[in-house]
């Protein structure tokens, strides 16, 4: 240990201490040994640390901070480099507001495309999320502070989030959902990770042995520092045992208590639990040397000018007919739609940046050479039609040569806590493009959006620019795209199905109750559509440039691939190359072909440039579950060099030798996975994916509800308070939503309707504690007023507790 002699000298109240937050930010202190608390703040792209009042989702206002792109927006950059650049400026920021561990970037992977957390997240591929996600890693760190890998894992919905069961094939959680966080432990040497919030295969996540210990820890080689996600700790005990150093917020003591009386009990090693002291004081001592010695002020000027490269290099030019893109000067332009007046460049929630400045599209585009004849609303954001203001955008539009037509969702649609309805854009905003068009067919829509929705209006415009959610200078960095100050070289990190019915997760998403079942296995995104042969609206990698590229004398060795790109266009643009490798086998089952490479590419007009992409430790593996490790399958591996993952322009083959001749699977059992048919894979295939029982799915409706249920299911209580609170709930959300006041609905569905019972303790910083969560739990299961007396004996209790506290007397 590094921190032995430091150690022997605290008592075990002062070690159990450190397992614990102070408050909602800050870890606990022990002044007499020196030991100094550290901050965390959330940052996944832009620092949100509150001053005063603090909370988890983003409700009240935080020290200002530059607001960079999210991560899916990033995403569509597949730059590295630049990656490690914003992770830069994002420790710049947090060493100078005195953060010592910034809470991103966030990595799970795209499952479903109405996650409502999609847009903290960089891809449906794990080898794209986890370089980027690498780079920000590398980049934050080097500034001295400690960056935090979330949330570790297979957390791919919102709803139930804290006590949802993940129920996912070993092959398939080593392929899919783990390997990003292994390249942030391995290449990007993250100092933290922060465990999720939901079970899996039947044990919370930072109480699972297998992936806290044998995983991370062994297999992986992770020294850092395991947190919790706020209130995610369900045993504290147990969830140390696995290795989960860290607990927040504040329990107020009393999983402080929990600790001690397990070591004093012979429950826990104290032994470990010193080990957790090691590495929690190890990321203390570090992160505080670092906010002493190398605090400086930032130039906000120069980071949101930054912010603006980033946004530019990650917009996604999806359609150009005509060329209709770059604007013209001369061109009179109507700019059409609220988003261009108050734009949607953030997502909701717990990463919610509070500016240093914002733009928006009407106060940029006055530094911009264009004839604008005017603005209109032209709808209501939050759905509710209003053909007034749509006559009035129509009769603009008519006058105009081109149409900017500004298009998106809003803020309460895409939100932490809560998943997405459906993948639609909302109708008044498409009727508004359907009138324009009778008026009008030069249109360009602008599109802002944090994850994929459906484009039924493609076919009807000339022009369609994807933004996503771009940060506070996404606006001027648009305008730069549209009128070709900057070439478009953005490429999608995630499909575009043509409906949602076509996505691989359709039957599965989301688990309504006990459990969420991974069905498709593997089968996610690109490496459903591509190896099914689906249509889709746009694939995985896809985006246009204002100038052409050729691909050519395409070479293959044991370390890699090398090829020429030339451009062969009028303008100097940027290129995103990809790998692909494939093959076909009957000893496992496989997608058509995998992302293991991409570069982005700068070249002149007629500039060539040999690309080399080497081969590395994810490019021929898979996880092999009869030897439980990974193996590479002797086989003959076609190599796709690709503009997309629907894009091939070259191809080889390279025969690479294998490592086993186990083979893992009964292909007659698994035939729809073999077949890649995975849309409705029936019990006895998954059974046999699985290698267990599957979870019965449903509550049961007969028990009594526990620590681990929600109040969504007090509409089963056998206590009339319980069904009361229920329908009460419903109706106040109902009510609230129908009069406009939608976030605060939201908020009620995140932070009460879902929440489990435990989490009111764990969330309210000592406000509510067990016993009296023992006492609701008694008042709902049909015991009135014996927990309503418990509620309030153990409430008086605590104050009690807290005056002699205050007082130095216990």
């Amino acid at each position: 240990m590094k921190h032995k002699q430091l150690i022997e000298q605290m008592t075990l109240a002062e070690k159990a201490t450190l397992m614990s937050g102070k408050n909602f930010w800050e870890t606990e202190s022990i002044e007499r040994l020196g030991v100094d608390s550290i901050f965390l703040a959330d940052g996944p792209h832009g620092i949100r640390k509150q001053a005063a009042a603090a909370d988890h989702l983003g409700l009240n206002e935080s020290v200002p901070a530059t607001c960079f792109p999210t991560a899916a927006t990033v995403a569509n950059s597949w730059d590295v480099e630049l990656g490690e650049k914003i992770g830069q400026h994002l420790g710049r920021e947090a060493v100078t507001q005195d953060v010592n561990v910034l809470l991103g970037p966030g990595m799970n992977m795209k499952r479903n495309p109405r996650c409502g957390r999609n847009f903290e997240y960089f891809s449906e591929d794990p080898y794209h999320a986890g370089k980027i996600a690498s780079a920000y890693i590398r980049g934050m760190q080097s500034e001295g502070i400690a960056a935090c890998v979330k949330h570790f894992a297979v957390n791919n919905q919102e709803e139930r989030r804290m006590s949802i069961d993940t129920i996912v094939d070993e092959r398939t959680l080593r392929e899919i959902y783990l390997t990003g966080f292994e390249m942030a432990v391995k290449e990007g040497n993250v100092k933290t990770v922060m465990s999720s919030y939901n079970k899996l295969n039947g044990s919370y996540t930072n109480e699972n042995m297998h992936l806290m210990r044998d995983i991370l820890r062994e297999e992986w080689g992770f020294n850092g520092v395991v947190i919790t996600d706020w209130g995610g700790s369900n045993d504290r005990v147990q969830g140390l045992i696995a290795g989960n150093e860290l607990e927040m917020p504040t329990a107020n003591g009393e999983t402080v208590a929990d600790i001690i009386e397990a070591v004093e009990a012979k429950q826990l090693d104290e032994a470990i639990l010193d080990e957790a002291v090691d590495r929690l004081l190890t990321l203390v001592v570090s992160t505080n040397r670092t906010l002493m010695e190398n605090k400086q002020a930032v130039d906000a000027d120069n980071h949101h000018k930054f912010a603006e490269k980033v946004a530019e290099e990650s917009i996604v030019l999806l359609k150009n007919e005509d060329n209709i893109l770059p604007l013209k000067s001369e061109s009179k332009v109507a700019i059409i739609g609220d988003f261009a007046d108050n734009p949607r460049y953030q997502g909701a929630g717990s990463s919610i940046v509070n500016p240093t400045k914002l733009e928006t599209t009407l106060a940029a585009v006055k530094g911009f050479d264009l004839d604008v004849i005017g603005y209109e609303p032209g709808f209501n954001r939050y759905g509710k039609k209003d053909h007034a203001k749509q006559k009035k955008a129509v009769q603009l539009a008519e006058k105009a040569e081109v149409v900017l037509l500004y298009l998106g969702l809003d803020e309460v649609t895409e939100a932490e806590g809560l998943d997405r309805q459906d993948m639609k854009i909302p109708e008044n905003q498409l009727e508004l493009l359907a009138a324009i068009k009778q008026v009008n067919k030069e249109i360009v829509v602008v599109l802002s959006s944090g994850s994929a929705v459906e484009l039924p209006f493609v076919a009807d415009v000339k022009g369609l620019l994807h933004g996503y959610l771009s940060g506070q200078a996404g606006a001027k960095a648009m305008l730069n795209i549209l009128t070709g100050h900057t070439n478009p070289s953005g490429k999608l990190a995630e499909s575009y199905p043509i409906q949602y019915q076509d996505t691989p997760t359709y039957h599965y998403f989301p688990g309504k109750e006990t459990t969420v079942e991974y069905r498709e296995a593997q089968f996610i995104g690109y490496r459903y559509y591509d190896t099914k042969k689906i249509p889709v609206q746009y694939p995985f990698g896809y985006g246009l440039s204002y100038t052409t590229f050729s691909y050519s004398n395409l070479q293959v060795t044991d370390e890699g691939v090398s090829f020429d790109l030339t451009n062969t266009g009028d303008v100097a643009g940027k290129e995103i190359v990809q790998l692909y490798i494939g093959a076909e086998s009957d000893t496992i089952f496989r997608a058509k072909k995998e992302l293991k490479g991409f570069k982005k590419v700068y070249l002149f007009p007629n500039e060539t440039k040999h690309i080399d992409i080497p081969f590395d430790d994810y490019s021929f593996r898979y996880f092999n579950v009869k030897t439980n490790r990974w193996e590479i399958e002797a086989n003959d591996y076609q190599l796709s060099i690709a503009a997309s993952s629907a894009d091939v322009k070259l191809t080889a083959t390279l025969t690479v030798e294998g490592t086993t001749m186990v083979k893992p699977y009964d292909q007659d059992v698994l035939k729809p996975y073999f077949e890649a048919d995975v849309k409705a894979v029936e019990d006895e295939a998954f059974q046999a994916l699985m290698g267990r029982e599957i979870p019965y799915p449903k509550w049961d409706r007969k028990a009594p509800l526990g620590y681990n249920d929600t109040l969504n299911q007090c509409r089963y209580a056998k206590g009339l308070a319980g069904r009361f609170a229920y329908h009460m709930m419903k109706l106040t959300h109902k009510v609230l939503w129908k009069i406009g006041k939608r976030d605060t609905a939201n908020l009620i569905v995140m932070s009460v309707y879902h929440m489990p019972f435990r989490g009111y303790a764990r969330m309210t910083g000592g406000a509510i504690n067990m016993p009296m969560v023992d006492g609701i739990l008694l008042a709902i299961n049909g015991h009135f007023f014996k927990g309503m007396s418990k509620v309030f004996k153990e409430r008086k209790k605590l104050k009690q507790n807290k005056s002699k506290r205050n007082e130095g007397l216990i």
